[in-house]
C-alpha cells in the first residue's frame, strides 16, 4: 500500500477485519474521525490491529455522553458502568468522590448530569490521575483509596461512586487480550472473588459518607451476596440495583441517618 495515499473507511475496515474486529466498519468511522492524515490512520490501523484497544488508539472514549480523553494503559470505561453514573445522578448530589477514578470518566459524566456539583477523584496510578486531569478534573488526588483525600470531606459525601477492581484473579487470564494485555492489572484484579477492593471501600465509608449518603460499586451477579456481607458489616444499609439492558449490577450502601 502507498503509505502517502490516506486509506479509505473500506480499506482500514478490511484490514480490521482481517485482524478479527468484529465491529470493523464502526472502527475504521470512528479512526477517520480521529486522524485525517495517511501517517496517522496507518499507524491507528496498525496498532488497533495488534490488538490494543479502540478507545486507547484514537486518544479518546464516548462514555454516558462525554467524550473522555485516555492514556495508553489508562482502563478505557464501559458502556455498563452508565447505571452507575445514572444511579449517582439520582441521588441529587452536592459533593461526589470518584475512588479509583482511572481517566475520571464517571465523575465527569456524573458532573454532566449533576452541575455543580463539588467533584473528588483519586487513584493509586499516576498515569490514571494525570489522564483525569487531562479531562478538566482540578480535584485529583494521588494515593491508595480514601488516603489521600482531604480530612475535610469526612462526613460529608453525598455520593461515593467507586468503580474498583473486581475480577477475580483466576478469571484474569480469560478476560480478552485488549484489556488483559493493555489495561494495568492494578485497575482489574480484586483478588480471589474479587472483592478485596470493595471490602476495603465499604468498610471506610461510613467514615466519609454524609447521612443518607452512598457508595456505588460495580459487581458481577456471582458476586451479590459477598458484596452485600461486606455492606452490612460496615453498618451501612445495602441492596443490588440491576439494569437488564446493560446487563449492569451494582452494589448500592447506604449510610444510616439514625
Amino acid at each position: 500500500m502507498d503509505k502517502s495515499a490516506i486509506m479509505s473507511e473500506r480499506d482500514m475496515a478490511d484490514r480490521l477485519r482481517a485482524a478479527g474486529c468484529v465491529f470493523a466498519e464502526d472502527e475504521a468511522a470512528i479512526v477517520a474521525e480521529a486522524a485525517t492524515d495517511a501517517a496517522t490512520r496507518e499507524l491507528m490501523v496498525e496498532r488497533r490491529a495488534g490488538g490494543e484497544p479502540l478507545e486507547q488508539v484514537v486518544g479518546y472514549a464516548d462514555f454516558a455522553g462525554v467524550r473522555v480523553r485516555l492514556r495508553p494503559g489508562v482502563f478505557v470505561p464501559r458502556v455498563r458502568s452508565e447505571l452507575l453514573v445514572r444511579l449517582a445522578a439520582e441521588e441529587n448530589p452536592r459533593i461526589v468522590v470518584d475512588l479509583c477514578c482511572g481517566s475520571g470518566a464517571l465523575g465527569l459524566a456524573v458532573r454532566r448530569r449533576s452541575p455543580g456539583i463539588e467533584l473528588h477523584a483519586a487513584d493509586l496510578d499516576p498515569n490514571a490521575t494525570a489522564c483525569a486531569r487531562d479531562n478538566g478534573l482540578t480535584d485529583v488526588h494521588l494515593g491508595d483509596l480514601y488516603d489521600p483525600l482531604p480530612r475535610t470531606l469526612r462526613g460529608r459525601v453525598d455520593v461515593l461512586v467507586a468503580n474498583v477492581p473486581y475480577v477475580a484473579t483466576a478469571h484474569i487470564p480469560l478476560l480478552p487480550a485488549e484489556a488483559r494485555d493493555h489495561e494495568p492489572a492494578i485497575a482489574l484484579d480484586g483478588g480471589a472473588d474479587g472483592l478485596d477492593i470493595f471490602r476495603r471501600v465499604s468498610g471506610s465509608a461510613p467514615t466519609w459518607l454524609a447521612p443518607n449518603g452512598v457508595l456505588l460499586s460495580e459487581i458481577t451477579e456471582a458476586q451479590q451476596k459477598g458484596a452485600l456481607d461486606a455492606i452490612r458489616r460496615s453498618g451501612l444499609d445495602g441492596d443490588v440495583v440491576y439494569d437488564e439492558d446493560l446487563d449492569a449490577r451494582v452494589a448500592r450502601a447506604r449510610q444510616r441517618t439514625g
